[in-house]
Formats: structure tokens, sequence, C-alpha cells
């Protein structure tokens, strides 16, 4: 077999198809749209959900829940991995990321360092919040946490 005798297989394939080209084909005048009316437009038909005018079933039926982001607990965050720039022996707080641009605008509920990344230097790092991986890390690195 070679690439010029490939064909697809018999009845896999559906001929073209031209709608409207006269009544022989059977899908002449009207092509296959009825008779008259909104569906029978161009551009014409419903948005999903639309039920001639009267009120639609998801109107109909009540909200449920509700999502208070009065309550949400903000953090600035910072991954282990973007800890390397830094020297040994340096004490991390949050001010000091904010100055090196390694956090943007900070968050109400301080920092919060994330296990993203590998560390290999001894750090001494403050945050509100640390997850297990990161402290791990910094553990492991011979590093040490404090919690504010």
């Amino acid at each position: 077999m070679k690439l010029h005798e490939l064909k697809p297989a018999d009845n896999s394939k559906t001929a073209k198809f031209r709608k409207g080209r006269g009544i022989g084909s059977g899908l002449g005048k009207t092509s296959g749209k009825g008779q008259k009316g909104q569906n029978a437009r161009s551009g014409g038909g419903v948005r999903p959900g639309f039920e001639g005018g009267q009120l639609p079933l998801i109107r109909k039926l009540p909200i449920r829940g509700f999502n208070n982001y009065d309550f949400k607990k903000v953090y600035s965050t910072v991954n282990v991995g973007e800890l390397e720039i830094f020297e040994a022996n340096t004490i991390i707080d949050e001010e000091l990321l904010y100055v090196n641009r390694l956090v943007g605008k900070r968050q109400p509920y301080g920092l919060k360092v994330l296990g993203n990344g590998e560390l290999t230097k001894p750090l001494t790092i403050k945050a509100s919040k640390f997850t297990k991986s990161a402290i791990e890390k910094i553990e492991k690195a011979g590093g040490k946490i404090e919690v504010i």
C-alpha cells in the first residue's frame, strides 16, 4: 500500500450537500426551515432558556448560597524558591520582600510562605502563615521559621 492508494472506508464520508438549490434536491425552496416565522428568518431563533416571554424556569428557582467576601483572609504570598536570592542567615520579613519587589501590594493578613521551589541556604523567615511543604524545605536547609 502506498500513500496515493489510501482512500476513506466506504460510506465513511458524507457527500457535500447544497441546501436551497431546487425542489429536486429535497431541500429546496424553504431549505428545511418550514414556512414563515421567526425561525425561518435570517438570524432568527431565540436565545437558550427563552420561553416565549413567559418567566423562565431559571428565574423561578430560588437563589441558594451567598459568598461574603468581607470575611475573606487575603495574604501576600511568596514561594520558598524565590527566597534563594538572599544571602545565608538573612532575616526575612514582609518589609524586606516588599523592598526587593518579591511581594506587591501588602495585604491585611500579612505574609504567607508557600512551598514551591527549592531552598539551599539557611534563612530566618518571619511570616503569618507557612504551608507544610514550606516548613519542611526551610528546616531541611537549616533555616528557622517565626510565626508572627
